[in-house]
């Protein structure tokens, strides 16, 4: 069955290359994806004479002027409370008001963070929205065998209550099952130690509530080496934890490849040795490359955000606009409200004391 159509809002002027470009994957996806309609957001008569000269489908992209942007070194309150008509801003509100349904944008993370958060409605029972982002392992998953695993909170909520962590599961197991195709993903809370009172209360607190309270396939607290093992296909933390995490993944790739290239060059046995493993090391550069899967979908909230990293170029576009394309398709909004209501249900009727299993205090 062909996909329905789903447009896509972009913040063409977020990001390290943008406009260029943002520019330049948008209009390829104008002719990779045809149920995909995409709207430009930024200076209208830059964002027009950039398209004038890429080959692109027209009927599949519009442009919806705003008058500013955020830079990235910027302060992402005091940026927006300057500059309300900055095109992360314009972008955000357009989904918000039907014009898209979803939001992509490789630009300031807090602005963007902060754009949906003024702009959109929390899903109800979450009190914090988190951004979700995935990391090659060991093992597939799924039924296209997808090589990624996702980790959430990677930034958007650095200190976190229980409820805080049963919500990032909830929200991170619908959002598998949804894009990755996963339908029973294996949740697991990051700690330090597989000991069900191991960690800080509040993952001990929410270890408990993810156990008793939830119907999804909860595996238990796993440490940081089972992270890129793929113990878990979506790993609960908060955002500060999450985003060292994924920062050292990233570098742990680039320093692989960088090692590669310094023995390559220093002695014969290491270049003979290397060239028996380049197709290994290519597989571990494609795998650990971030442009490939787009970015990270902030959850939480009734429409889909996927940011993009700060560098990304025309392909790591292309790919973000697709992936919110296709959750946007997949209805997930409602998906992690019924997830969450569950919860609440099931907590409710547990009938325990204070501080025992599903008895602890209601999602804000």
């Amino acid at each position: 069955m062909a996909d329905s159509n789903v447009t896509v809002a972009v913040d063409a002027s977020g990001g390290d290359h943008a406009p260029d470009e943002i520019v330049k994957g948008v209009a390829s996806v104008s002719l990779e994806a045809p149920h995909v309609q995409s709207v430009l957001v930024g200076d209208s008569a830059r964002l027009t004479a950039l398209l004038s000269s890429l080959r692109h489908d027209p009927e599949r992209i519009s442009i919806h002027h705003a008058d500013d942007w955020i830079r990235m070194d910027e302060k992402p309150r005091e940026a927006i409370e300057a500059r309300p008509g900055c095109s992360i801003v314009v972008a955000a509100r357009l989904v918000a008001q039907g014009g898209a349904d979803a939001l992509v944008s490789a630009g300031n993370t807090g602005a963007g963070v902060l754009a949906c958060s003024r702009e959109w409605t929390r899903i109800p029972g979450v009190r914090r929205a988190a951004l979700a982002a995935v990391y090659p392992t060991e093992l597939r998953r799924g039924e296209k065998d997808d090589p990624f695993s996702l980790i959430l909170d990677v930034g958007a909520t650095n200190e976190v209550t229980a409820d805080d962590l049963v919500a990032f599961a909830l929200m991170g197991a619908a959002y598998a099952s949804r894009v990755s195709k996963n339908p029973r993903p294996r949740v697991a809370l990051l700690s330090n130690g597989t000991e069900e009172m191991k960690g800080p209360p509040e993952i001990v607190e929410a270890h408990r509530l993810l156990k008793d309270c939830t119907p999804i396939n909860f595996v238990g607290n796993i440490e940081g080496v089972d992270i890129p093992r793929g113990t878990a296909d979506v790993v609960v933390t908060s955002g500060f934890v999450g985003n060292v995490v994924l920062k050292m993944l990233e570098g742990v790739s680039e320093t692989v490849v960088g090692l590669a290239r310094y023995a390559y060059k220093e002695r014969l046995v290491w270049r003979v040795g290397l060239m028996m493993l380049s197709g290994g090391i290519s597989r571990l550069k494609e795998l650990t490359d971030w442009e490939q899967y787009g970015g990270a979908p902030l959850l939480g909230f009734d429409r889909l955000f996927i940011k993009a990293h700060g560098r990304s170029k025309a392909r790591a576009i292309a790919n973000a606009v697709k992936v919110a394309a296709k959750a946007a398709q997949g209805n997930l909004a409602t998906e992690i409200q019924q997830a969450l209501a569950a919860f609440e249900g099931r907590r409710a009727l547990s009938g325990k004391p204070a501080g025992a299993g599903c008895s602890t205090p209601r999602l804000a």
